[in-house]
């Protein structure tokens, strides 16, 4: 029993001891999703596949635990108070024997709301060998109000003042956590480390704030931090609906995971409802706290406000590892932001304090402390940032040397990205704070180019000296150049019509749901895209074949002029590598699968993409209506990469107005909230790119300098 409940963390998380966000949950099917099952005749093929995988897992798990080699653990169960009464079921796991003597252990602890029965000793030598071998005190806790915590659950809760010791947030309850392992887990070295993907992601990021002072080092990976501008529930205002339709039912449906898991086409049941209303009511899900607020709130209110963690970091706390993936699912903006808020903070602390205290690395500081009156501790840089080619959690999991599935896969030159990360940065990191072991000497960023496919270091993100800003303009006959276009004043460089009858499908169909037997969703955003670039309702923009290799680095900005007959809209833009026909680095889905009618060349890969919702291109809280035909500045992040474009490949640009059903339909009929947006509302609308010398819809892209631009 014990190696089947391994074998099914490692074949769906690859990995418990983090507490992968929305991975391995217990799924359940509602009766609004349920379709009929097949016929008896078709199960015993998928049953003997089903024995054939569990019997792969199961030489995996025997493999992986006879490499390794360290201590023995023991486990045991604790009830942690907390100053309001509410109790937290722990976990903890130690080497054999380590209570009674032997050098004082540090702690290195999660927090999840995701149940931590499954957090044992050979689940913890799976995945973090090094770290097992070296010898901690290894803590999973679960969040109040989830599995066998008392309490009420509330999602993302927001940092409250604390007045009285009714204020309770997560800050809280990870320094009562601390405090109580301190006094009453025996032979401890007084020292904390906190990390966690995902939703643990946003609990690790919330001991580095008003932080106990036994806490030494945290690592939020995948954060989840803004779930309105950049992360979860909403990008840009667009609102993600088959994910906040799966989450918030696994989630706030009971006190354990419920993940629905529907035999049905996800495409045709959201446009079967019409509607985000109409589908959660099907579903039975309106009434759940969180769907409440997506239903009344859907605009950048106080409630989303609130549960926004960036605003409150500052100059960081306690050393800081953000971890990230490019090709991250859930939860890409998250690690960005929070390093780009710390090291905003960290600078800011060190400008107010004058010229001559300059922070340094990690392992030297660039002045003495007595030069500054201040210690050298204090002197030290302590946020940092580690991206790579991962999707959500990637870099916990596997050898790291390559990402896909059945609609495509891509490789990384043999590199095995996540063996290296978990070595080089993540395991000397705690090493270095916890333990005082040197090792972990990275400055501030390392960063996984793709295309080029070597690791990189930068002394801060982006990076500053080497890269130089260029404009790569949308043009007519659906062209790129970075020479700006001229002649006509108001020429369109391509015009679509936008049916929401027949949205763009964002993966290949059919659409499963997000956690169901069989979904794509973890790795849909390296699928090739060719399934979709050569429909009618989107445009493409391409240059010619490059003569050298292109590389961007850094954030990358969509800033189009454009109109539509509507009076809302919705903006997608995709930044593509083209590559060569039977380029190798890829393995192209089968013929007919990935291709769609009019598409050409090979395996398209979507480098940065992201969605702007029309009615927000002035302000998040104020939304407005868009005037039929009038031309408009959209402008929005598409977020930070690291990739070379090849000699000969294409670069391509892709602009559509629906992204169907991760994002909801976009009526283009403005109404005051789209979640309950009549039949009537939804119309068809010509939509216009514009690519003049008044109007340059174009990229801003951090290009490195040297390279020999189209």
């Amino acid at each position: 029993m014990r190696v089947m409940k391994l074998a099914a963390c490692l074949g769906l998380v690859g990995m418990v001891w983090v507490g992968f966000a929305h991975s391995a949950p217990a799924t359940t099917t509602p009766s609004s999703t349920t379709q009929t099952p097949a016929p008896a005749q078709t199960q015993a093929p998928a049953t003997a596949k089903a024995e054939d995988e569990a019997a792969t897992r199961k030489a995996r798990v025997a493999e992986m635990l006879k490499a390794y080699h360290g201590p023995e653990y023991v486990r045991s169960e604790v009830m942690i108070p907390m100053r309001d009464g509410a109790m937290l079921h722990a976990v903890i796991l130690r080497p054999v024997g380590s209570e009674k003597g032997g050098v004082a252990l540090p702690f290195l602890m999660t927090r999840t709301p995701y149940g931590v029965e499954a957090y044992e000793a050979d689940a913890l030598k799976m995945v973090f060998p090094t770290l097992a071998a070296s010898g901690y005190i290894f803590v999973a806790q679960d969040i109040r109000g989830r599995y066998a915590s008392t309490g009420k659950f509330v999602m993302n809760r927001p940092i409250v003042a604390h007045r009285t010791k009714n204020d309770v947030d997560e800050t809280t309850d990870t320094n009562d956590t601390v405090d109580w392992l301190l006094k009453n887990v025996p032979n401890n070295s007084a020292k904390v480390g906190v990390m966690g993907v995902s939703y643990p992601g946003f609990l690790a990021m919330m001991a580095g704030i008003d932080a106990n002072p036994a806490v030494k080092a945290i690592s939020p990976q995948a954060p989840m931090t803004n779930i309105w501008i950049g992360d979860d529930f909403f990008h840009n205002g667009a609102f993600r609906e088959t994910y906040g339709f799966d989450y918030v039912q696994g989630l706030e449906a009971q006190k354990t995971n419920g993940f629905t898991d529907s035999k049905e086409d996800q495409y045709e049941f959201f446009l079967k409802h019409g509607n985000f209303a109409s589908a959660a009511e099907r579903a039975g899900m309106s009434n759940l706290p969180t769907a409440k607020v997506f239903l009344t709130e859907p605009s950048y209110v106080k409630f989303w406000q609130d549960m926004a963690v960036e605003p409150h970091l500052k100059r960081p706390e306690v050393p800081t590892l953000e971890v990230g993936g490019y090709w991250d699912q859930e939860d890409m903006w998250g690690t960005q932001a929070e390093y780009k808020a710390l090291r905003a903070g960290e600078d800011q602390y060190w400008k107010e304090r004058g010229p001559t205290c300059v922070v340094g690395p990690t392992s030297s500081p660039s002045v003495s402390s007595a030069s500054c009156m201040i210690s050298t501790s204090e002197l030290q840089h302590k946020v940092f940032m580690v991206l790579g080619p991962w999707n959500h959690g990637g870099w916990e999991r596997g050898a790291g040397d390559e990402l896909g599935g059945k609609f495509g896969t891509i490789t990384f030159g043999g590199q095995k990205t996540g063996a290296y990360y978990r070595a080089h940065y993540e395991a000397p990191f705690f090493e270095m704070y916890l333990k005082g072991k040197p090792g972990f000497e990275l400055e501030d960023t390392a960063s996984f180019r793709t295309g080029e496919n070597q690791w990189h270091t930068y002394a801060v993100w982006p990076p500053k000296v080497g890269y130089h800003a260029e404009r790569l303009y949308l043009e007519a006959d659906h062209t790129l150049g970075f020479m700006g276009p001229k002649g006509v004043y108001d020429v369109k460089a391509a015009a679509y019509v936008a049916d929401p009858a027949d949205p763009v499908p964002y993966r290949q169909r059919p659409v499963q749901s997000t956690y169901g037997d069989g979904s794509t969703w973890r790795t849909w955003l390296v699928e090739d895209q060719r399934f979709v670039s050569g429909r009618k309702d989107l445009a493409n923009f391409e240059t010619p074949v490059l003569t050298s290799d292109v590389t961007v680095t850094g954030d990358v900005v969509a800033d189009l002029f454009g109109a539509t007959t509507g009076t809302d809209t919705d903006w997608i833009v995709k930044l593509i590598d083209v590559y060569p026909e039977g380029a190798e680095g890829v393995t192209t889905p089968e013929k007919g699968e990935a291709t769609g009618e009019g598409a050409a060349g090979g395996y398209e890969l979507m480098v940065a993409e992201e969605i702007l919702r029309g009615r927000y291109r002035k302000s998040f809280t104020k939304p407005e209506a868009v005037k039929p035909g009038e031309v408009a500045e959209y402008k929005w992040s598409l977020h930070g990469v690291d990739h070379t474009f090849l000699k000969g490949h294409r670069m391509m640009v892709e602009v559509q107005s629906s992204w169907f059903p991760l994002y909801d339909r976009n009526p283009q009929t403005y109404v005051e909230n789209i979640m309950t947006a009549p039949a009537s509302a939804y119309k068809s609308e010509t939509v216009s790119v514009f690519g003049s010398a008044k109007y340059p819809s174009h990229l801003d892209l951090p290009v490195a300098d040297g390279a020999v631009l189209p």
